[in-house]
């Protein structure tokens, strides 16, 4: 299952990195691309992971998720 994102607040690849590792050690996630050119990023699950979940994870590091 693929869940998209709409990010506010990454402004290079060091932010892309943050937001990717903070989701890959998500149980469920298989993989994360974030792109912080259009504030973009796509997760790749199992299908067990809550949506919700993945946005706390990166409000938590400081982004805003628009909803």
């Amino acid at each position: 299952m693929e869940i998209l994102l709409k990010v506010n607040g990454m402004m290079c690849e060091g932010c892309e990195n943050r937001v990717q590792n903070i989701l890959k050690d998500i149980d469920g996630v298989e993989s994360v691309v974030a792109n912080h050119s259009d504030g973009s990023v796509r997760v790749s699950t199992n299908g067990n992971v809550d949506k919700n979940v993945l946005i706390e994870a990166i409000e938590d590091i400081g982004y805003e998720v628009e909803k």
